[in-house]
């Protein structure tokens, strides 16, 4: 419905409604993009980023978006941010594209699977290496830690709000807040502490491979009346905003009905650009951002 939109990912929230809605979503590198003037939800884990039809108009937005800003200080100490768009068609021939390791592979539906494989082939043909990579952490592991994280400070901003009653708080939000109250600061610290470690260990494996593959969720989208609240679609996003880095959904497939399935490319801190060539390459190869459900034109 339009040609360009910019969300706050602090889990996936870039990469969930880009995969479920047929997309190309990037999430960039905490610090690449300012936050200023954005509502904070968990001011270590967000960032913003773009949605657009194509990887190429996400390039194009996302090419204005970084920089310095004085009111954001992380925004200082980033690198300097690429020329994505000059090397968006340098194709993905002789990188090295790691699969996601077999055991991650439960819990996803059939159709999602099949065009994940599918995906892997396709960049395979263009001249890519795909490759195992051994994860230092499971992707569980991830979800889990970031959801401490978000509760801790999400609770630091607005647990007054959630705690009155007499507010007109959806009856799903609080939930999510509240146990940031029972997390102390030593817990909170030991979190921080763990993602570190993790991190360390991941750059560590990440160093022989260009990007990981997997894809942005286990299911496509689900009836409104069905969600459990309780629960998260981010189990492969998390991971991403965990471990500060950086990746882009794509849209992959369709299921069986119509539903849009998506592709997640993983890169390192900072290296937005290769996410997005990665991502160009293969939609010129494929024609799945083009197309539409049954029955819409």
């Amino acid at each position: 419905m339009a040609p360009w939109g910019i969300g706050t990912d602090t889990g996936g929230s870039v990469r969930l409604p880009a995969s479920w809605c047929g997309l190309s979503g990037l999430k960039t590198t905490i610090g690449r993009v300012s936050t200023y003037g954005i509502l904070p939800l968990a001011p270590s884990l967000d960032t913003p980023g773009p949605m657009a039809r194509s990887v190429e108009d996400a390039a194009l937005l996302y090419s204005v978006m970084p920089g310095p800003d004085p009111l954001d200080p992380r925004t200082l100490s980033a690198p300097q941010p690429q020329h994505v768009t000059a090397g968006l068609r340098r194709g993905v021939k002789g990188l090295r594209l790691a699969r996601m390791p077999q055991g991650e592979r439960d819990g996803c539906t059939p159709e999602v699977l099949a065009a994940y494989d599918a995906a892997l082939d396709a960049l395979g043909r263009l001249g890519a290496e795909i490759v195992d990579l051994a994860l230092p952490c499971r992707f569980a592991d991830a979800t889990r830690a970031v959801g401490r994280i978000i509760a801790s400070e999400a609770y630091q901003l607005v647990g007054k709000l959630v705690d009155d009653p007499a507010l007109p708080i959806d009856s799903a939000v609080r939930p999510r807040i509240q146990p940031g109250a029972r997390i102390t600061a030593p817990d909170y610290l030991a979190a921080l502490a763990e993602r570190d470690a993790m991190k360390r260990a991941f750059l560590g494996a990440f160093q022989e491979v260009d990007a990981l593959l997997t894809p942005t969720t286990q299911t496509p989208a689900i009836p409104v009346d069905s969600i459990d609240q309780a629960t998260t679609p981010a189990f492969f996003t998390r991971f991403v905003n965990l471990l500060e880095l950086c990746a882009l959904s794509v849209p992959d497939g369709f299921t069986a009905t119509g539903l849009p399935l998506s592709l997640h490319i993983i890169c390192r801190p900072y290296d937005e650009a290769t996410a997005l060539r990665i991502g160009w390459a293969y939609q010129q190869a494929t024609d799945w951002h083009e197309r539409h459900p049954p029955g819409l034109n």
